[in-house]
């Protein structure tokens, strides 16, 4: 029986849902911190927002865990089918360059994107969200640098930070891609290491790296770049592929079961567990099964992605819903969206809310001055209706950045690669190689000897 290839596009469409997961998370951080917590109070109801599954859309946590296993899957899924097709050394050169190549598709965008926002904040663009009523715009939004000379310098620290100490003052939420990088790295260490090994050991190899960084305490990136890979060598076993497609059964059952407790594990909140039931048991099992001085709702975010990975691998229905054009045009546009929805969020969208102008001094009797209140949000019909037309203007200015900015990059890259890299010779099958000489035997060996010790006398 033939086995159909898998639909691999459905990791570009959980993409782009993990990036749309980001945004609700910060504009929830923004204006409604009272959704990372079960309850708004001790003893209160929850809202509909604060419930299990409905929460993850709020909370978000679970996002960058996503990046992460989709970093593993992605960078494993070419090396992973030429090491099964016995292409061990085009994988090399595959992993050469491709490695060589994402330094630089990070840094380059990741630099444009700090310059753009180090150049609008020392006009001021910022300062109504360090004025707002909200620890997280309070901390996030940079302020103005009153000397160029000083400007220049900090936005060449941040520029570095960003990549030695997951640090940028303009746009904290790169904080991201220095674990990022990292991880696609050991993912094409391990490839490279394992390159000659049976794909079930490779399998085993994969699985227990995702087991040591569970005991590391690293749920975010480790335990995810690795369960990626594993991930993406099951999917293309043959023999695993074959037993799913024979059987409805896997996908019918054991695929919704495994979403739905994923979901849950994954509604796990931020504090406060103990101020609903269903949070409290969760926080009493995590003793039990997450290592000593774990960060528990972290840790069950990643054990509720994997359990919701392995049920979507399940599913071709589910990976054929991720592959919509309408996720697939977020998953396009997620990296773009990643790198400019804070700085439209302390910006525009906060001028949306709040104005354009900040609360004026506090002047003492004695001279002494003070800044003013903090601004108050303001109401829900407000709220919602510049929501929208905010999220409207994200996506434009992260398609404009997908079509102009990435592609320039993108040649850019190219063009250094073309330049730094030798031209290897070209790789030919094994049925077009030229036969290896024949070997001598035992019984040639004392003539050739002899002949060669006769030359050598004479």
């Amino acid at each position: 029986m033939s086995v159909k290839q898998e639909n691999v596009k459905w990791v570009d469409g959980l993409r782009g849902f993990a990036s749309l997961l980001v945004v609700l998370t910060h504009i929830a951080r923004s204006f409604d911190e009272a959704l990372f917590l079960p309850a708004s109070a001790e003893g209160a109801k929850p809202r509909v927002a604060q419930w299990p599954f409905i929460r993850i859309l709020f909370q978000g946590r679970v996002g960058v865990h996503i990046f992460a296993l989709v970093t593993g899957y992605v960078c494993a899924l070419k090396p992973i089918r030429q090491c099964r097709a016995g292409q061990q050394e085009a994988m090399f050169s595959g992993i050469s360059k491709s490695a060589f190549r994402r330094v630089p598709r990070l840094v380059l965008p990741t630099t444009i994107a700090t310059t753009l926002i180090w150049f609008v904040t020392q006009f001021g663009v910022f300062e109504v969200g360090t004025r707002v009523e909200g620890w997280w715009l309070n901390f996030t939004s940079p302020k103005m640098t009153p000397f160029i000379g000083k400007a220049v310098k900090t936005l060449l620290i941040n520029g570095i930070t960003t990549w030695t100490k997951s640090w940028n003052i303009y746009d904290n939420n790169q904080w991201t891609l220095l674990p990022l990088l990292k991880g696609s790295m050991l993912v094409y260490m391990m490839l490279i290491a394992t390159a000659y090994v049976k794909p079930r050991y490779r399998m085993m190899a994969s699985f227990g790296m995702f087991i040591y960084y569970y005991i590391s305490n690293d749920p975010v990136f480790g335990m995810q770049f690795f369960f990626g890979m594993f991930l993406s060598d099951l999917s293309q076993s043959p023999s695993h592929t074959a037993w799913c497609q024979a059987r409805k059964w896997p996908s019918r059952i054991i695929s919704p079961i495994f979403i739905l407790f994923g979901l849950y594990l994954a509604s796990y909140p931020e504090d406060k567990a103990q101020w609903a039931y269903w949070s409290t048991k969760m926080g009493h099992y995590s003793v039990w099964i997450f290592p000593e001085g774990n960060d528990t709702p972290r840790f069950y975010s990643a054990i509720g992605l994997e359990f919701a990975a392995l049920g979507i691998h399940f599913s071709p229905s589910v990976k054929n819903f991720l592959s919509n054009r309408y996720l697939l045009y977020f998953g396009k546009n997620s990296f773009a969206v990643y790198l400019i929805h804070g700085s439209l969020l302390r910006s525009v969208l906060v001028w949306m809310y709040f104005g354009f102008s900040t609360p004026a001094d506090i002047v003492h009797a004695d001279g002494h001055r003070e800044p003013g209140p903090n601004l108050k949000l303001c109401g829900n019909a407000r709220f919602f209706f510049w929501l929208p037309i905010w999220f409207v203007m994200l996506y434009t200015c992260a398609h404009y950045w997908t079509k102009f900015v990435d592609p320039w990059c993108a040649r850019l890259t190219e063009k250094w690669v073309k330049y730094t890299f030798d031209t290897p010779p070209p790789v030919l099958p094994k049925e077009e190689r030229r036969p290896d000489p024949p070997t001598k035997t035992e019984s040639e060996k004392p003539l050739l000897e002899g002949i060669v010790e006769g030359s050598a006398s004479k």
